[in-house]
């Protein structure tokens, strides 16, 4: 029977072969499969896959937005401009500005809100939260208010003055209100922000979101609740963390996406992972319902979305297996990888005309806010506030942001040095012995 088998595989072997000669077409076989030897990957690229056997990779380049990078509209490089108008104390370390929120263009200027540092000293580091005092801070985020500047170009600032100040000792944020993120709904304004109740490294960054509102991007500004995110019960991811609020408005509701980092703290401060949590609400001031499927990404550091086509995307950088991707997500939730990009913006805050009009055709952007958090030197931290362009957007092109091929000078690369790592003679690295 085996041998009847066999003899039925090689007939029906000969006869496709012969079949595919008499059509003037090559042909071998692979492990029992004909493979038409004409019919492999072409030089001139598909707009579809094409029904050929394909490897794991190129099966993959059919599942982005395009085939070719160049081509796909979720991918760009970033270029970088100084601000104008920001003064740092001669970069002392005292004065400290990050964590813009997304600006808004009301009339014809730009608003954006961010959180400052102004302290007698600068930060003496998580570690030591311990020594922190009423004016001494523990970290960039210590002791912050938040605060405004305006712009008719995006690159010089006007600073106007504080947005939100610390409230009084134990009411929620005495200690700090940092990270804030703007929403515009129904002619009125909405600041979320991380509220601090005490120095951050003490226990670990475990605070709440509060939220104020105005009638007018210049204030005043009406406290309108604390904890408007729930936090999670003890044992869930976001227990007790719900940091960097950032809201959209899609399908007719506000989606606010936040994030946590869990497997960390109080003892464990190494190990960590970042989650982003999605909570919807009808009315800004909640109540928030979670999503169910929290969390809905699992990469990324700062949370950055934004309306795009008929769905969401995201930018995600620092952390996770997927750092330094842009991902889309039809429903808001369920994301996918777009693309792959590199030398991207720290708590990237892009300006984004459709984020609040509950678009079904969400544009992108070309340019942002970010932070760089290394500005001063060992024992003078503090970070400033930077903007990046990049083509993020259906209704630009630019194809040097689709350039791939982006080469920075040696000195770029030497300067990530090994640091506190040595190098074994073999090879090998290996931290050096601290004791």
């Amino acid at each position: 029977m085996k041998f009847s088998h066999n003899l039925k595989i090689s007939t029906l072997l000969l006869v496709v072969l012969s079949a595919i000669s008499c059509t003037q077409k090559e042909a071998k076989v692979v492990d029992n499969v004909i493979i038409d030897t004409l019919q492999i990957f072409p030089f001139k690229m598909p707009i579809e896959k094409p029904n050929i056997p394909l490897s794991a990779s190129s099966e993959r380049m059919f599942n982005y937005p395009t085939p070719r990078v160049q081509d796909n509209e979720l991918f760009s490089q970033f270029k970088y401009t100084r601000l104008n108008g920001f003064d740092y104390n001669n970069g002392d370390g005292t004065i400290s500005r990050r964590d813009p929120s997304r600006p808004i263009l009301v009339n014809d200027t730009y608003y954006v809100w961010y959180t400052k540092r102004h302290t007698v000293v600068p930060p003496i580091g998580w570690n030591r939260a311990a020594e922190a005092t009423d004016v001494i801070p523990s970290t960039d985020w210590d002791l912050c208010d938040i605060w405004y500047a305006t712009s008719k170009d995006g690159v010089t600032w006007e600073e106007k003055g504080v947005a939100i100040s610390r409230p009084e000792k134990l009411k929620s944020g005495w200690r700090s209100v940092a990270t804030p993120d703007i929403l515009v709904w129904k002619n009125k304004y909405y600041l979320y922000y991380q509220a601090f109740d005490e120095p951050s490294g003490l226990k670990g960054d475990l605070c709440p979101v509060s939220i104020s509102y105005a009638d007018s991007p210049d204030g005043p500004w009406i406290h309108g609740g604390d904890k408007v995110i729930p936090f999670g019960k003890e044992g869930e991811w976001d227990y007790k963390a719900t940091h960097d609020p950032q809201p959209i408005v899609h399908d007719g509701k506000i989606y606010v996406y936040y994030k946590a980092a869990y497997n960390k703290w109080p003892d464990n401060r190494t190990n960590y992972a970042v989650g982003h949590g999605l909570a919807i609400a009808e009315d800004p001031l909640g109540p928030y319902k979670k999503h169910y499927l929290n969390p809905v990404m699992q990469s990324g550091h700062e949370t950055t979305y934004w309306p795009y086509k008929g769905g969401v995307a995201t930018l995600a950088i620092k952390d996770g297996n997927e750092r330094e991707t842009i991902q889309y997500a039809e429903d808001g939730v369920n994301f996918k990888i777009a693309s792959s990009v590199s030398l991207t913006p720290s708590a990237a805050a892009p300006f984004v005309a459709d984020a609040f009009t509950d678009t079904k055709d969400g544009r992108g952007f070309t340019w942002g806010l970010s932070h760089f958090i290394n500005a001063g030197t060992p024992g003078k931290g503090y970070s400033i506030l930077g903007r990046f362009d990049c083509d993020l957007s259906l209704d630009y092109d630019e194809p040097a942001f689709k350039n791939t091929g982006v080469w920075h000078k040696p000195e770029v690369y030497f300067a990530q040095g090994m640091g506190s790592i040595n190098k074994h003679p073999e090879g090998r690295a290996v931290k050096k012995n601290n004791d």
